[in-house]
């Protein structure tokens, strides 16, 4: 099974900025742990990052054609303010699964990707 794991905007930047919200790890050291726990699983997974909207939505629009069979992503940047990438993720034939790093709902910030996750 192929999984692909998207990072959206600004998660470049953990473990650099921000680290009372987001913690230490880097967005590498993130993605050697998913890789880990991908491995124990029998699951082979794939990385993608972009500050780029488009870049996104043109990744999962290439994964819908592709043997992926499902999409983990974290929009990051995209959480509260998207349009394109929300439809983008309404479109998908397999399952998209939203997941944060921190606890956006206690920051006050509502998903506009839960409803099509």
């Amino acid at each position: 099974m192929k999984v692909l794991v998207i990072h959206g905007a600004g998660l470049n930047m953990r473990g650099k900025v921000q680290l009372e919200v987001f913690g230490p790890l880097t967005l590498l050291q993130y993605e050697e742990l998913i890789r880990g726990y991908a491995r124990e699983l029998g699951i082979e997974v794939s990385f993608f990052h972009s500050n780029i909207e488009g870049e996104v939505v043109d990744k999962l629009y290439a994964a819908f054609d592709s043997d992926i069979a499902g999409v983990v992503i974290n929009p990051g940047g995209y959480t509260t303010v998207t349009g394109p990438l929300r439809a983008a993720i309404a479109q998908m034939k397999f399952p998209v699964v939203e997941v944060h790093l921190s606890n956006p709902t206690a920051r006050g910030a509502t998903s506009v990707m839960q409803p099509v996750c």
